[in-house]
């Protein structure tokens, strides 16, 4: 019986460090540069809207369009501060 529970404990830790792993991905640099392309591909969206908005010369959907991009520039300048932290912590990069 013991053995069964020790089995148990073993595949448990193992999906922890997989959990562990992955939530470290998101601070590792290919995360950030995921985070970084998905950020420039709803500047794509952002783009559109505000062309479609400025077509109808609604005022409201342009003002949220142009918050939207705010929102994206804000989350692109904080990725590139990470990438660059990231860069810095890095014992053997020049």
């Amino acid at each position: 019986m013991t053995s069964t529970i020790e089995k148990f404990d073993s595949s448990e830790s193992a999906k922890v460090s997989k959990a562990a792993q992955l939530k470290g991905f998101k601070h590792s640099k290919t995360g950030l540069m995921f985070s970084l392309a998905g950020s420039a591909y709803g500047a794509i969206g952002v783009t559109k809207d505000i062309r479609k908005a400025r077509a109808e010369g609604d005022t409201l959907k342009l003002l949220n369009a142009a918050v939207g991009a705010l929102a994206l520039v804000t989350g692109a300048a904080l990725l590139v501060r990470e990438l660059r932290r990231l860069g810095s912590d890095d014992v053997l990069a020049p």
